[in-house]
């Protein structure tokens, strides 16, 4: 085998390597934090406290009780650098990265450096408990 052709060999070896690395890791898989695609129960009602939320960590959700009765859910991932989300308080869903804040109700944003708001998530409550819709 030639110098060139081994090294074309061990090159594309190392590319086919990397590519099932990052396939493992998670890196497009239909159900990666995929909300819709993990169904069941999320939380109960009485977890989310009326004005403040829940941050859903392994759903990559947060859920919101801005009213009382009114459930609200929005993607975890903050909209300026891509960090989670990491409290509620305040009527403000906070990102701990630049401290971008995010209303409740809406997802939207209260201060920057974010300039997009949460994404919206499809939820359901039925009874007790909330699961996503």
């Amino acid at each position: 085998m030639s110098g060139v052709a081994r090294r074309t060999v061990v090159a594309a070896a190392g590319g086919a390597g990397l590519a099932a690395a990052l396939t493992a890791c998670g890196g497009g898989g239909a159900d990666d934090k995929d909300p819709a695609a993990q169904g069941g129960t999320l939380a109960r009602t009485g977890d989310i406290p009326v004005g403040g939320g829940k941050v859903l960590a392994d759903k990559g959700l947060v859920i919101t009780q801005p009213k009382a009765g009114e459930f609200k859910a929005f993607s975890s991932k903050c909209t300026h650098a891509g960090c989670a989300v990491s409290d509620v308080k305040d009527g403000v869903i906070v990102c701990p990265c630049h401290q971008s804040h995010f209303d409740v109700s809406d997802g939207s944003v209260k201060s920057g450096p974010a300039t997009a708001p949460l994404p919206p998530e499809p939820i359901q409550v039925v009874g007790e408990e909330i699961s996503l819709g």
